[in-house]
């Protein structure tokens, strides 16, 4: 930042036009870049490259030496596949990502990815490329700027001011999470909340009009926003005054709709979709720095337009104002700030484990045979007064997901609320999580029925991809929650869940399981958890402490061979989750009257238990002991775990009855699962 952005920010009116190599110089980088991978989309940052310099030189309130600011303002790229702007505003503005990070653009190892990545990139706010969740991440981001402004500013102090600013193109808005998300945000009046829509009728197939004609200002002022229409992206002054009219606007979200050329400066491929995604060529490139005035070699940059876009001491002071702020808020209101502290550090209460402690004792000494759904509502009533962070969620399925409890307060309506009633939007829910969670100061989760997780899908893999806190609520969880059929019985969606890298996913078969599971969510900090919960009561097992202790391994040995066989040389497993737990227990009773030496292993997390060492897990699972797993879900997933043992499992969909008769007519029942523990150890 210059002079001239401080005249932006102190509200004295526009300042002078930026020269033409320093808006130029973006679509320098961006066509030599995606040239020398050859691979990529230089149109989008071509087009979008005086929207850049205006809100990147003249409004954005950053600090490049501490991405991790929390005042500063955000900047999300939803048309991610344009990630070579992102990149080239980063370097310039003087991020950690310096021009030999531009040169290897979708390489091994680079810190510039083919799209935005979380993580990898410093400034990169969230990851993006799968169109409309940036935008949906955005209002995320722009809901916990809302609520921690509502929980912590004071008169004199106000420590979150930030703005939410978001590139989006046509493809984001085809997309049907934008509608979620967007209609939501409108509900909500998120204004400080910026979007600019990349209004070039182009994508890849080519001129839109063939496939997307709504009338987007319509649309988004029906959804509650002020939209600022017909903006000539190419032009600065009414960028920069589209900006200034946005940021006026303080109980809607804005839409700032810009008619711009994709490729502006190719002579023959402006305007067209060949320059979406694909490099121009050194022929349409050595014409476009020409076209453009750019005199410069590949990622050559002067040291004027460095200078002009140098960000670093006006944002070190920006953030030093902030800093000085919080020192007085500290002195002023000590116990918000230390408050405020833990939870933008990510940490937990210093009493956490002695309240999972004690929650763990009751729920032991109650011995409960519950819903884990029930369970679940038990422990967030139980830990949510002392982790005020929590905000909860539900998509219109609340009653019966279980996700409030009676501390919930509605954010609309009520100062500093902790819980979003999302209506039937799941999709939207799940990436509106994730940019609560990428915010920091909010560990957000959310409900909905298990088998809804597929709208949820792609939002799950980012909050996996970008190793964030967000807990993911699933009920209904199998076949158990009966007459409403197989559209609502989830079949195969436990174990697709598991396939996703980096998600922890647990299916808790009882109270103290589901404790254990919700602690273990709230722990861990680099990854999401899904959390699968029954409809269904689930009887409670009785554990020591040594057995009890072992749950948060994420698999554990729950009973030895008992009766006859007490003592005896182990001769099989049954390994089990969830509501087939005491299925399984059951059939350890039928084997040990039969003299059988048999052990019952509950998993309620794979995935953790994969982490052990492998001296536990063998330990747990000795090798060359048949096992017999039963769960009531496709049954691939287990073979790793029976080898040439058996699965008990769905190999169809439900049916509509009652879930005592589909568990008995699918054949999960003591006696199948004792008969096949009996042909295996036969075989």
């Amino acid at each position: 930042m210059n002079a001239k952005v401080q005249s932006f920010e102190s509200g004295s009116g526009p300042a002078a036009a930026p020269a033409r190599d320093s808006v130029n110089v973006l679509r320098a980088l961006a066509m030599d870049a995606v040239q020398k991978a050859n691979s990529g989309h230089p149109g989008m940052p071509m087009g979008m490259a005086e929207i850049a310099t205006v809100l990147w030189r003249g409004h954005l309130r950053h600090n490049p030496a501490n991405p991790a600011w929390p005042d500063r303002d955000r900047f999300v790229l939803s048309n991610g596949h344009g990630s070579m702007l992102l990149y080239a505003l980063l370097h310039l503005s003087g991020y950690a990502l310096p021009m030999e990070e531009l040169r290897r653009f979708r390489q091994m190892g680079s810190k510039t990815p083919g799209h935005p990545e979380y993580g990898i990139t410093p400034g990169a706010e969230t990851t993006t490329g799968p169109l409309g969740q940036g935008i949906s991440n955005a209002v995320g981001l722009a809901v916990a700027d809302k609520l921690l402004a509502e929980r912590f500013n004071r008169p004199g102090f106000e420590l979150f001011s930030h703005h939410t600013y978001v590139f989006l193109g046509d493809g984001c808005l085809m997309e049907g999470i934008s509608h979620e998300a967007c209609s939501l945000a409108g509900t909500l009046g998120l204004g400080r909340l910026i979007a600019f829509y990349d209004d070039n009728g182009i994508s890849i197939d080519g001129h839109v009009h063939g496939w997307f004609t709504d009338d987007t200002p319509k649309r988004f002022e029906a959804y509650g926003w002020h939209v600022i229409a017909d903006v000539d992206g190419h032009d600065t002054a009414a960028v920069d005054a589209a900006i200034r009219a946005a940021k006026a606007v303080t109980d809607r979200p804005s839409l700032i709709c810009c008619k711009t050329v994709i490729a502006k400066g190719a002579p023959t491929k402006a305007g067209t979709h060949e320059s979406h995604g694909a490099p121009l060529g050194d022929k349409e490139i050595a014409a476009a720095r020409s076209a453009l005035g750019w005199k410069y070699p590949a990622f050559e940059v002067p040291q004027s337009v460095y200078a002009d876009w140098d960000a670093r001491e006006a944002g070190a002071a920006a953030e030093s104002r902030w800093r000085e702020l919080l020192r007085g808020y500290t002195r002023s209101y000590p116990a918000e700030a230390h408050e405020l502290q833990r939870r933008l550090s990510g940490d937990l209460p210093e009493d956490f484990d002695t309240r999972v402690r004690d929650l763990t004792t009751r729920v032991k000494e109650k011995g409960q045979s519950i819903a884990t759904r029930k369970a679940s509502q038990d422990v967030i009533e139980a830990l949510a007064p002392a982790l005020p962070e929590l905000l909860g969620g539900s998509a219109d399925l609340a009653g019966s997901n279980l996700t409030l409890w009676s501390g919930s307060r509605s954010i609309v309506g009520a100062p500093a609320g902790n819980y979003i009633h999302y209506g039937v939007r799941e999709f939207g829910m799940a990436a509106i999580m994730n940019g609560i969670a990428l915010h920091g100061g909010l560990i957000p989760y959310g409900g909905t029925f298990l088998t809804f997780s597929d709208y949820c899908r792609n939002a799950l893999r980012m909050a996996a991809l970008m190793r964030i806190r967000s807990i993911f609520v699933f009920t209904h969880d199998s076949i158990g929650l009966g007459e409403d059929g197989p559209t609502h019985q989830p079949v195969e969606h436990v174990a697709s869940l598991r396939l996703i890298p980096n998600m922890d996913v647990w299916r808790p078969c009882d109270t103290e399981e589901t404790v254990v599971a919700w602690a273990a969510a709230l722990e861990r900090r680099d990854g999401p958890t899904s959390l699968i919960l029954s409809r269904q009561n689930l009887p409670f097992q009785k554990r020591d402490e040594r057995v009890s202790a072992a749950i948060a391994r994420g698999g554990y040995v729950l009973l030895e061979p008992a009766g006859a066989a007490a003592g005896s040389a182990l001769q099989a497993i049954i390994l089990a989750t969830g509501s087939e737990v005491d299925l399984a227990a059951a059939a350890h009773k039928l084997l040990s009257e039969a003299g059988r030496a048999v052990r019952v292993v509950s998993m309620p997390c794979t995935s953790l238990f994969d982490r052990q060492s492998r001296e536990y897990r063998e330990a747990v699972l000795p090798p060359g002991v048949p096992c017999v797993a039963v769960e009531a879900g496709v049954p691939d997933t287990w073979r790793k775990y029976v080898g040439q043992g058996e699965v008990i499992g769905m190999t169809s969909f439900g049916e509509s009855a009652p879930a005592s008769e589909l568990f008995r007519h699918f054949g999960f029942t003591p006696e199948r699962v004792a008969g096949a523990v009996q042909a295996v150890l036969s075989g």
